[in-house]
């Protein structure tokens, strides 16, 4: 090949046909260049947006105030949670998990996973806070996603999950131990 073959190809017709294919290191060199255009750019993406943890799973959580368990069975989707072997009321059952765990001053507070085998929704979850005097369940409630960080403060358990309609937003729940509030965050770079 000549040096100014570009040149060539451009202006003369039969010289196109010469230079239209590219060789096999040519090739090779042009899917490295586009496979490492694509990694960077997810790296770049991923660096963007810390990843979301998995979220710990056990079956049973002894408290000072009371034993905290799922009960099995075996349909997969009709596992009960109880506490003392009892079930709760309102009942919950599905495949569930008792995912989080917080020691508070009077009391043991456990998030729990719940999938009912809904595809449109797979994953829910309640607040099971026990007490020496009982326990109280929340209400239900969730954006359908797995992914979650959860924190604790003395006064109010917290959820955050991807809102499942606006990509870049946060939803977050707020169970101060008789209500959930939820509100929608943006996603801070």
């Amino acid at each position: 090949m000549q040096p100014n073959h570009w040149l060539q190809a451009i202006t003369a017709p039969k010289a196109l046909f010469q230079f239209s294919y590219m060789t096999p290191i040519s090739t090779f060199a042009r899917r490295s260049l586009v496979s490492l255009a694509v990694l960077l750019s997810c790296q770049a993406v991923a660096a963007a947006q810390a990843p979301w943890p998995v979220s710990p799973s056990r079956l049973q959580l002894p408290t000072p105030y009371g034993n905290l368990q799922v009960a099995s069975s075996e349909y997969i989707y009709e596992s009960r949670l109880q506490i003392n072997n009892v079930d709760v009321d309102p009942q919950v059952s599905g495949i569930i998990n008792i995912t989080y765990a917080f020691n508070m001053s009077a009391s043991q507070a456990a998030l729990i996973s719940i999938n009912n085998g809904n595809n449109n929704c797979p994953i829910s979850y309640r607040w099971v806070v026990l007490e020496k005097s009982g326990y109280k369940l929340s209400p239900e409630f969730g954006s359908c996603n797995d992914k979650i960080r959860v924190t604790a403060t003395e006064r109010q358990l917290t959820l955050r999950t991807p809102n499942p309609d606006a990509p870049g937003k946060i939803d977050v729940y707020v169970y101060d131990g008789k209500t959930i509030k939820r509100s929608t965050t943006r996603v801070k770079p």
